[in-house]
C-alpha cells in the first residue's frame, strides 16, 4: 500500500494573469500520481480573464477557489493558500508549466514517511543547467548568501517546489508579498533548527515573452530578505 493513500496533499496554486497556462496546469495537478489531492487556487487579482476560466472551467476541477481583490503578489497569495490547507503535507505549484506535478511522489513522500518536515525539489540535481544564463547565475548567488546565514546546504534556494508538513508551515507568519517570500520562508524554517533536504526535480523554463514575472528588483529584494531574515 502507498505511503500516501490515507494521506491528503494540499497543493495551493498562487495564480496571476496565467489565462493561457491555468486550466493546462490544474489538469496536471489532477493526473498526479498521489491519489488524495486538496487543489487551493488562489487568484491575485487577475485582470486578463484568468477569474472567468477559474469560474466556468476550474472549478468543478479543485477543492477552493480563493480571490484577491488587490494583487498582492506571490507571497501574499501563497500565505492565503496555506492559511487554506488542511492536508498533511502542502505544496506549492506555479500557475505556468515549469513545473511537472508528475514530480510531486519524490518531493513529497519523505514528508509523508516521517523521514523530513520539509522538501525542495532542485532544479540543479542530476540535470543539465535550463533557462536564462543571468538568471541560473542569480540563483547560484542567492542560494550561497541563503546558505551562509541559514546553514543549510541548498542548491536552489528559489525553486517553486517547497514542500512542508503542515503544521510546520501553518506556524510560520509570511511577511513578505512577492518574491522575497524564497528567502523569507528558508530562513524562517532555518530558525526552527529544520533541515531541508532537497531531492531532484525536471524544470522546463518559460521565457519573459511567455510571461516570466522575476526580475531584477526581484533579484535586489531577495538579497534584503537574506539580510533582514538571517
Amino acid at each position: 500500500m502507498s505511503i500516501t493513500e490515507d494521506k491528503v496533499l494540499s497543493v495551493v496554486i498562487p495564480c496571476y494573469n496565467e489565462k493561457d497556462n491555468i486550466l493546462n496546469i490544474v489538469k496536471l495537478v489532477q493526473a498526479s500520481p498521489i491519489p488524495n489531492k486538496e487543489i487551493i487556487v488562489v487568484d491575485d487579482c487577475s485582470t486578463d480573464g484568468t477569474r472567468e476560466i477559474l469560474e466556468t472551467e476550474i472549478r468543478p476541477l479543485v477543492s477552493k477557489i480563493v480571490y484577491h481583490e488587490q494583487n498582492g503578489g506571490k507571497g501574499a497569495a501563497l500565505r492565503t493558500g496555506f492559511l487554506e490547507a488542511t492536508g498533511d503535507v502542502v505544496i506549492i505549484q506555479d500557475a505556468d508549466l515549469e513545473y511537472d506535478p508528475a514530480d510531486y511522489p519524490r518531493v513529497v513522500e519523505p514528508i509523508f514517511a516521517g523521514k523530513a518536515k520539509v522538501i525542495y525539489g532542485s532544479r540543479f540535481l542530476n540535470q543539465q543547467a535550463k533557462g536564462y544564463l543571468a538568471n541560473r547565475l542569480a540563483n547560484k548567488f542567492l542560494t550561497c548568501l541563503s546558505n551562509l546565514f541559514t546553514r543549510q546546504h541548498l542548491t536552489d534556494m528559489e525553486t517553486c517546489y517547497k514542500a512542508f508538513r503542515r503544521d510546520v508551515i501553518q506556524s510560520i507568519d509570511i511577511e513578505e508579498k512577492r518574491f522575497g517570500f524564497e528567502p523569507e520562508i528558508t530562513a524562517k524554517i532555518s530558525k526552527k533548527r529544520i533541515r531541508i533536504h532537497e531531492v531532484p526535480i525536471s524544470y522546463h523554463p518559460r521565457t519573459t515573452k511567455e510571461g516570466k514575472k522575476i526580475g531584477f528588483k526581484d533579484g535586489v529584494r531577495a538579497i534584503y530578505c537574506i539580510w533582514r531574515y538571517r
